[in-house]
C-alpha cells in the first residue's frame, strides 16, 4: 500500500503509513524486508505473474504481447552503493534494468511485469532466480528470459515486442529456430535479398506501397498511420562483439538464410508529412495482418511509460537508498504490484471506477490535456490521487471529520469554504 502513491524525490522512507507514531518502525521494517537474503525474488513475483496470466485470461485475443526493454538506473552519488557498474560513463555508476512486459494483444493494456531483472557488479538479481546469475551481453540475456516467460504458461503464445537494440541477426536466427515468435524494430542500414538483390532494408522499404491503416495519436497530436510489407531474406553473416581479457574481439559467424516480413509503417500528419517511420521484422505468420503487427509495435511505448512511472514520474526510483541489487530489485518488485493495481483500475470500465478515477486526478492536483479525444487521466495522476486517498483514509480512522473541520476552524478559519462552520 506504501507504494501505491508517487514517491517524493527526498523521501527515503514510505509515505502510506498506519499512523505518525509507526512512521519509523515501517520503515526500518521495510528496510530489513527488502535488505533480508531469504526474501526471493521469486516469491515477489508471483503476484504479478499470476495478475498476469488473469489479464491474459481476460483480455488477450490469440496472443500475449511480452514487451522487452532496457532501463539504466543511475545512482552516481550513491557511493554506498558498493555494487554499480559503469552505465555510460565511468563516471556514470548505478544498475540496468530489463523489463518483460505482457501486454494485451487485443487492446495493447499492460498487464503486468512477468520478469524483472538487476544487473549490477554482483551478477544478474532476477525474478527468476533465487541467486545472482552470470552477466551475459544484454541480447544473449534475452533467450533465458523468453524461455522463461514460454515456461510461465501464460495461457496464450508469446510474441516478444523488442526496440532496434534486438534486430541482430544471429540472435533472430537462434530466436526463429527456438520457436520464438518476434516482432523487432530494423536498422535502415543491414543488407537484406529483395526482388533478386541483396539491398539495404531502407531501400527495400522506400518500395514498399504503403496504405491508410487508422488514426493515431502522436506526441499529442492527432495523426494518421500507413502500413505496407514484403518478404525478404536474411543471408548476412553475424558479426559477433565480445569482451575477453578486456579487449574486444570481433568475429564472423554465417548462418542458414533466414525468410521474414518486412513490415514499413508510418505516422503522417494532416499534411502528408512523415512523423516517425518504423522497420519491423517478424517470423509471425501471414494471418496476423501487417496492420495489426504495426500497431502491436506501436503499443511497445507502453514498457517505456512503465519505466516513467518507477523514475521521474511516481516511484523515484533513483532516489531510493537501498544499499544492494538485492534490496533494490525486491523493492522494484513490490512497486512493479502497485503499477498492476494502478492499470486495473485505468482499464476498468465500471462506472464507479470513472468517478473514482476523477475523484483521484483531483486529489493528485495534476491538470489533464484538454481536447476531443484526450484521456481524462494518465497513470502516474491515478498513483499520486491513490497515496493522497490512502493517507486520508488512514488519518479519518483515527480523527473524525468534525474533529479536523474544528481544528482548521480554531487555528486555520480563513482556508474553511464558505458557509461551512466547524460542525459541519
Amino acid at each position: 500500500m506504501a507504494h501505491l502513491s508517487a514517491a517524493q524525490q527526498i523521501a527515503a522512507g514510505l509515505r502510506a503509513l498506519p499512523d505518525g507514531g509507526q512512521a519509523f518502525a515501517a520503515t526500518q521494517g521495510a528496510w530489513r524486508f527488502f535488505s533480508n537474503p531469504h526474501v526471493a525474488l521469486p516469491q515477489l513475483a508471483a503476484p504479478l505473474i499470476e495478475a498476469a496470466r488473469l489479464g491474459v485470461a481476460q483480455t488477450c485475443q490469440n496472443y500475449v504481447l511480452i514487451a522487452l526493454d532496457w532501463c539504466l538506473l543511475h545512482y552516481c552519488g550513491h557511493a554506498s552503493k558498493h555494487d554499480r557498474i559503469m552505465l555510460m560513463n565511468e563516471n556514470d555508476l548505478g544498475y540496468k534494468l530489463l523489463t518483460a512486459l505482457a501486454l494485451s494483444d487485443g487492446e495493447g493494456r499492460p498487464l503486468a511485469p512477468v520478469c524483472l531483472e538487476l544487473e549490477a557488479g554482483s551478477g544478474i538479481h532476477s525474478t527468476r532466480g533465487d541467486k545472482p546469475l552470470k552477466a551475459k551481453s544484454a541480447l544473449d540475456g534475452l533467450e533465458p528470459v523468453m524461455a522463461h516467460v514460454e515456461g510461465l504458461q501464460l495461457g496464450r503464445p508469446a510474441v516478444y515486442v523488442i526496440d532496434r537494440e534486438g534486430d541482430s541477426i544471429a540472435h533472430l536466427r537462434s530466436w526463429d529456430a527456438r520457436g520464438r515468435k518476434f516482432l523487432v524494430r530494423a536498422k535502415d542500414a543491414p543488407r537484406a535479398w529483395h526482388g533478386g538483390c541483396e539491398q539495404r532494408l531502407g531501400d527495400v522499404a522506400g518500395q514498399v506501397p504503403l496504405a491508410k491503416s487508422r488514426d493515431v495519436e502522436f506526441e499529442g497530436a492527432a495523426a494518421v498511420q500507413f502500413v505496407g510489407e514484403t518478404s525478404v531474406e536474411l543471408k548476412r553473416s553475424a558479426r559477433t562483439h565480445r569482451v575477453v581479457g578486456g579487449k574486444a574481439k570481433h568475429k564472423n559467424v554465417a548462418g542458414a538464410p533466414l525468410t521474414v516480413r518486412l513490415i514499413v509503417s508510418e505516422v503522417r500528419d494532416a499534411d502528408g508529412r512523415v512523423l516517425a517511420r518504423w522497420l519491423l521484422l517478424s517470423n509471425l505468420p501471414a494471418e496476423v495482418r501487417a496492420a495489426t503487427l504495426a500497431l502491436w509495435y506501436y503499443w511497445r511505448w507502453r514498457i517505456e511509460s512503465y519505466h516513467k512511472l518507477l523514475k521521474s514520474a511516481g516511484q523515484h526510483v533513483e532516489s531510493w537508498l537501498q544499499k544492494d541489487a538485492h534490496a533494490l530489485a525486491a523493492r522494484l518488485a513490490v512497486a512493479a504490484m502497485a503499477g498492476v493495481v494502478v492499470w486495473q483500475l485505468a482499464r476498468d470500465e465500471r462506472p464507479e471506477a470513472e468517478t473514482l478515477r476523477h475523484v483521484l486526478v483531483r486529489l493528485s492536483g495534476r491538470l489533464m490535456k484538454r481536447g476531443e479525444g484526450r484521456r481524462s487521466f494518465t497513470e502516474p495522476a491515478l498513483l499520486a490521487g491513490l497515496g493522497v486517498l490512502l493517507s486520508m483514509l488512514n488519518l479519518l480512522e483515527e480523527t473524525s471529520l468534525d474533529e479536523l473541520k474544528s481544528l482548521v476552524h480554531q487555528l486555520l478559519p480563513d482556508f474553511l469554504p464558505n458557509g461551512t462552520d466547524e460542525s459541519g
